[in-house]
C-alpha cells in the first residue's frame, strides 16, 4: 500500500509581535507558533487562504509537513489551539506543535455519528450526544481522524452507546474513561403547559352609606335614622279669637 501524503504549508518567520499582528489579519495572513517538546518556540506567518483547506483536511489530528522560509528540514506537526474571529468565525491564530515521529502524542479525536436511531425516527425519545470527541495517545502517524459511532442499535429509552463500545485500532491507546457515554436516548421532552397570568382585580368604588341627619332638638328620631316631620302646633291649648269674645261677653 502507497503511503499517503501528507499535506504541505510554507511558511515565514515572523517579526511582528502583540497588538502589531492585526495589520497581518488585515492583509489575510495568519499569525502562527511553532512549538513541541524540546523544541525552542518560533513565531511563523503565513497566508490564511492556504490554512484554510490544510486545516480542513486534517484537522487537529491529521500530520502536517511545514517547510519554513530559509530551513531545508521539513517539520512535522499538528495544529493545535487555532483561535477564530466570533463574528466571522475565520481564524485569528494558530499553533503548530512539532512531534517526533517515532514517540507517542496524546490528542483529541473526533466523534461522528452515521446512520440514523429508530428511536428518533420513531418519535420514541430524542438523541443526545454528551461527547463529541476522546482523548487517545498513540504515535503521531498513527493517530486515528476520526471515530465513526453507528447509532442504528438505538431503538429505546436508555440505550446508549459508550466509549467502550468503539472499534480502536490496535496501535491507540484510549485516555477517555470506557464508562463515559458517547451517545444516549433520552425521553421526550414534555411540552410545559403554561398556566394563564393571575388577573389582577379592579377594585370596586365603594359608596359610602348615607349618614343619617341628625334630629333637631326636643324632636325623636325616626327607626331610618332621619328626624321625624315637625306637626303644626294644635290651636287646643290656647284660646282663640272667638273664645275670648264669649268670655268677654260673660263678664
Amino acid at each position: 500500500m502507497a503511503k499517503k501524503e501528507l499535506p504541505k504549508l510554507t511558511l515565514e518567520k515572523r517579526k511582528v509581535t502583540g497588538r502589531k499582528v492585526k495589520i497581518l489579519r488585515r492583509e489575510g495572513i495568519l499569525p502562527a507558533n511553532i512549538y513541541g517538546k524540546d523544541i525552542k518556540s518560533l513565531a511563523v506567518q503565513l497566508d490564511l487562504k492556504s490554512f484554510l483547506p490544510t486545516y480542513k483536511e486534517a484537522g487537529e489530528t491529521g500530520l502536517v509537513e511545514l517547510k519554513i522560509a530559509g530551513e531545508t528540514k521539513i517539520r512535522p506537526v499538528l495544529i493545535h489551539n487555532v483561535q477564530v474571529n466570533p463574528i466571522d468565525s475565520q481564524p485569528v491564530h494558530a499553533d503548530f506543535y512539532q512531534v517526533d515521529l517515532k514517540k507517542k502524542v496524546t490528542a483529541r479525536v473526533p466523534i461522528e455519528l452515521v446512520s440514523e436511531a429508530p428511536a428518533v425516527t420513531q418519535k420514541v425519545g430524542i438523541l443526545i450526544q454528551p461527547l463529541n470527541e476522546i482523548e487517545v495517545e498513540a504515535l503521531p502517524t498513527e493517530l486515528p481522524d476520526k471515530f465513526e459511532v453507528d447509532i442504528s442499535s438505538l431503538k429505546e429509552v436508555d440505550d446508549a452507546v459508550t466509549v467502550a463500545d468503539l472499534k480502536v485500532p490496535e496501535d491507540v491507546k484510549i485516555l477517555t474513561s470506557e464508562k463515559e457515554i458517547l451517545v444516549k436516548i433520552e425521553p421526550p421532552a414534555k411540552e410545559e403547559v403554561l398556566a394563564p397570568p393571575p388577573t389582577e382585580e379592579v377594585p370596586t368604588e365603594e359608596i359610602p352609606a348615607e349618614e343619617p341627619v341628625p334630629a333637631p332638638e326636643g324632636v325623636p328620631p325616626t327607626e331610618e335614622g332621619k328626624p321625624a316631620k315637625e306637626k303644626p302646633t294644635s290651636p287646643a291649648g290656647r284660646p282663640t279669637e272667638e273664645k275670648v269674645e264669649k268670655k268677654e261677653k260673660g263678664k
